[in-house]
This record gives structure tokens, sequence and C-alpha cells, in this order.
């Protein structure tokens, strides 16, 4: 439950503001059907975070758990500081050929390659070394700061300061971070 807490979270807080969130806000006003494209989300982040998790889980098997806690460590702490700098959208508005829904997988899928939350997906599956539970958690995580943001993105940006969701999201790769030195002094 720990796996699936901790990844929620940690996803949650770290998406909002993030580009992946600024392009569900740029994709429900575009297609108008907040249902379709938070299903598109949906099917791409399941796909994407349950290979980032693979890739984490296989990592965690082959590297010595005190090593383990050391990387996990600098990685925290990093993407902590990543999270501090606001993302931009590059806003290309080309036409939609295949429909909001195919639309929103292909580019939420691609979008979210080399984004911080999926490395924090590779991060917190090495770290809990389950694949499915962090997979369950960060996808919810995901989908807990991009439904709001595809039903109410216009109302909740006005109303919101992404400073201080920032903030909180880097307190929480920087507690995971400590967490991770502590158990790598430990040994593992």
């Amino acid at each position: 439950m720990e796996a699936i807490i901790g990844s929620f979270f940690l996803v949650a807080a770290s998406e909002m503001g993030d580009k992946t969130q600024l392009l569900a806000f740029s994709l429900a006003s575009r297609f108008r059907k907040p249902w379709v494209v938070l299903a598109g989300i949906l099917v791409s982040t399941l796909a994407n975070h349950a290979l980032a998790a693979s890739v984490g889980g296989l990592v965690s098997q082959h590297v010595p758990p005190r090593l383990m806690a050391g990387i996990l460590a600098v990685l925290f702490i990093g993407f902590g500081l990543w999270t501090l700098k606001p993302d931009t959208l590059e806003d290309t508005q080309s036409p939609a050929r295949f429909g909001p829904f195919v639309t929103t997988v292909v580019l939420f899928f691609l979008a979210e390659m080399g984004d911080k939350t999926q490395l924090a997906t590779v991060v917190m599956a090495a770290r809990y070394q389950s694949v499915s539970l962090v997979t369950i958690g960060t996808t919810l995580g995901m989908m807990a700061a991009n439904g709001p943001a595809v039903f109410l993105g216009d109302k909740l940006a006005a109303r919101v300061q992404m400073k201080w969701v920032r903030w909180a999201a880097a307190l929480l790769f920087f507690f995971f971070g400590l967490l991770s030195i502590i158990a790598a002094v430990r040994g593992g």
C-alpha cells in the first residue's frame, strides 16, 4: 500500500504545472470532449508508466541495495530541483487527423517520454520493487492531477498559484531523497 500511496502523491504533486498537464488543458479545450480526452490520458499513462515501472523494477534487481539507495537519493533530489523550474508547452495547432482519443493517447504518451513523472515512475519502481503497485499509484496520481485540468482547467489556473504547488512537489521529492540517503547510509 505504501508503494501506491507514495507513488500517487509524488506524481500527482509533480504533475501540477507540468507540460503534460498543460497538454491536458490544451486537448480538452481543443476537442471539447473531456471524457474522451481523459480516457486517452488514462490509456496513455497506463502504457507509459507500466513501461517505466518495468524498467525501474529491472534495474532494482541488478543493482545492490546500498548503491541503489544512493542513486535514488541523487535522482529524487535532482527531480526536486527540476520540479522547481516551470514547464512550457510548445503548442502546435495542426489539425487532428485521428480524433480526440487517438490524438490524446499519442500526444500524451510522447509528451511523457523522458518527463519527470515518467522518470519518477522508474525511480519509484526501483525503490519499492513493485511494477504493478507503482504503476497503479502513478497512474492514479496522473489522473488526479489531469482530471481537474481537463474539466476545470481555466477556472483552476486562475485560482491556484503554481509556484506553491511546485514547491510542495519539490519537497516531496526531497523527502524521498532524504529517505534514500538514510537507506544508503544504513546499507540498503
